[in-house]
């Protein structure tokens, strides 16, 4: 009996230092440095752009506010006169994307509006989340010297043709006349 405990220490002791290991691989991102988890994107909040913020200005109502930078992310019923509009994005690989704007109320109107200065245009915003970084993707719009080089459209010389149906007369709608 001794002996069978005398052989099971040598074979334990490297599984009990494999096993106290395998908490590490957990933290990293890779598994053996060969296979990596799918980890998404978490975006959360409304992500507001420059244009969006100057269409903001003190004296529009909170319904206004609403239609224009959307349902704010804290309307706390302890602060009625402050929206919080917050936004982060956290995605692998890439550095956290967080911005907060404070929108203040007087009464039912803005009083004024926390917003950091560098928010993003929307081309900005777009560009900052796309995933297709390939600078071989074709341009989608056209420069003013090519929209110069384009044909002018074809007029039409013909007038379009009169309907064709069956005519049909029908009553008069009052029965008395």
């Amino acid at each position: 009996m001794l002996r069978h405990r005398a052989l099971l220490a040598p074979l334990l002791a490297p599984l009990l230092l494999g096993t106290a290991g395998c908490d590490s691989l957990q933290r990293s991102d890779s598994f053996l440095g060969v296979i990596t988890p799918y980890r998404i994107d978490i975006v959360q909040g409304n992500a507001i752009t420059k244009e969006q913020m100057a269409l903001v200005r003190p004296g529009l109502t909170r319904l206004q506010v609403r239609d224009i930078l959307g349902s704010p992310l804290l309307a706390d019923p302890f602060h009625a006169n402050r929206w919080d509009y917050l936004f982060t994005l956290r995605r692998p690989g890439a550095e956290l994307q967080r911005r907060s704007i404070v929108v203040h109320f007087e009464g039912d109107r803005v009083r004024a509006v926390d917003a950091p200065d560098d928010l993003p245009s929307e081309r900005e915003f777009v560009a900052s989340i796309s995933r297709l970084k390939d600078p071989r993707a074709p341009r989608l719009e056209l420069s003013a010297d090519e929209r110069a080089a384009l044909p002018p459209p074809r007029r039409r010389e013909a007038p379009a043709p009169e309907p064709v149906g069956p005519v049909r007369d029908y009553p008069p709608l009052e029965a008395g006349s």
